[in-house]
């Protein structure tokens, strides 16, 4: 079982990175303790996952390397990164599943799944 998924993020992108993950995707911020929130960065969970985003001074977006989180809210979740300018590329080739891909603010990849009904 997978306790968490770090992403990078650069330095102080907090505020855009809640924008995104809360904002956008609905997740809820979750607190860091104190001697990790030093180092910057932030922590978000939601429907049964935990991303953190740890600052990198030389970031680089993780263009390939990606999680892949299940919503049961898959079209509205769409049209939502559409509405906040986060164009989605949907995919079919996995069987069972619906899925698409993004990039969040920061232009780390992300993948979204649900079950076909």
């Amino acid at each position: 079982m997978i306790h968490h998924v770090q992403l990078a993020c650069p330095p102080g992108s907090e505020g855009a990175s809640r924008a995104f993950y809360v904002g956008v995707l609905g997740l809820t911020e979750q607190p860091k303790p104190p001697v990790l929130a030093a180092r910057g960065g932030c922590w978000f969970s939601g429907y049964g996952a935990e991303l953190h985003l740890g600052v990198e001074d030389d970031f680089r977006p993780a263009r390939k390397a990606h999680p892949a989180l299940l919503r049961p809210d898959l079209d509205a979740l769409a049209d939502r990164l559409i509405a906040a300018g986060h164009p989605v590329t949907w995919g079919d080739e996995l069987p069972g599943l619906r899925r698409f891909h993004t990039h969040d603010v920061h232009g780390n990849r992300l993948e979204f799944l649900a079950p076909h009904p």
